[in-house]
């Protein structure tokens, strides 16, 4: 190797430094700092790849980057995809593609015990945790119950210093169509939620709706989910232009719907005051009679 840089620089290599010597002397420092011994030095490592976990749609979500120093904490706050769910499941990746199956799974978990809620509600807290000796603590929590679960895994995850390179390249050389996946899949999540607050919107607003105009959104609903279905044929471009022209629809008739709601109760609130003044008017006139009455019949006497 000398000879190789030699022969490549025109002059001789540096051999001051003794490589052996200097992890060795490397590693006396780390223990001195680590034991507090050493405060005037400080030696930064960092992660050799990016960390998170998957989410809806098989998204790799990264809590902590690539190259950020440790030791390092981060948290994120996630909810359930599903009416009802009382679990999820965690599942730690690291690497740098935008797909977590492309990456390297870590380990996983399951947070079990989530009451019951619409999807959405539930609040889960994911904390990654990474301490100087680079070992990865993952824990979720549900911020409703308290309830926690965590696992402890190692942050290199065997890989190699070439395997680190060839992850890294491989994020590099998909990076376009790794993009394009994702971004669709991010619409489609997006679509999903418009899709389920509208019908649940429609079911409640479904005797303030006129049935013919009720019947147009519930075919728009079936057109666009049919539109996710063929996914691989549209664009991501067509797919929010969808979304978005049925969600204007749906609220321009929930408005309408919210407003006539509010009509019937101003009118029905007017009709029980005006009930209860008659009323009132009716006794005044009753007591007036048989104050008159009283007075006559002490006259007579």
């Amino acid at each position: 190797v000398q000879q190789t840089v030699q022969e490549l620089f025109g002059k001789q290599p540096n051999k001051s430094v003794n490589p052996d010597e200097a992890v060795a002397m490397g590693a006396a420092i780390q223990g001195g700092v680590l034991g507090g011994d050493v405060t005037d030095l400080l030696l930064l490592d960092v992660t050799p790849l990016s960390l998170g976990i998957e989410t809806l749609g098989g998204v790799f979500t990264k809590l902590i980057n690539r190259n950020t120093t440790i030791p390092t904490k981060k948290s994120q706050v996630f909810s359930t995809a599903a009416d009802g769910q009382t679990q999820v499941e965690i599942k730690v990746h690291q690497g740098e593609r935008e797909m977590a199956s492309d990456n390297k799974m870590l380990g996983r978990f399951n947070l079990i015990g989530i009451p019951p809620a619409p999807r959405g509600v539930p609040q889960i807290e994911v904390t990654f945790d990474i301490d100087a000796n680079g070992i990865v603590h993952v824990s979720a929590r549900d911020r409703g119950t308290g309830k926690e679960q965590q696992i402890a895994i190692q942050s290199s995850g065997g890989l190699s210093k070439d395997d680190i390179e060839n992850m890294v390249r491989a994020a590099e050389k998909h990076s376009a169509d790794d993009k394009k996946r994702r971004e669709m899949i991010e619409e489609i999540n997006r679509v999903e939620s418009i899709l389920h607050d509208t019908e649940s919107k429609m079911e409640e607003y479904k005797d303030q709706l006129p049935s013919d105009e009720y019947s147009k959104l519930k075919e728009g609903a079936s057109k666009l989910r049919e539109k996710l279905s063929n996914k691989d044929s549209e664009s991501v471009q067509s797919v929010k232009e969808a979304a978005d022209e049925f969600q204007r629809q749906s609220l321009k008739l929930f408005e309408t719907a919210y407003k006539k709601m509010q009509s019937d109760r101003e009118s029905s609130q007017s009709s029980s005051s005006s009930s209860s003044s008659s009323s009132s008017d009716q006794q005044s006139s009753d007591d007036d009679k048989d104050k008159d009455k009283d007075q006559k019949e002490q006259q007579n006497k």
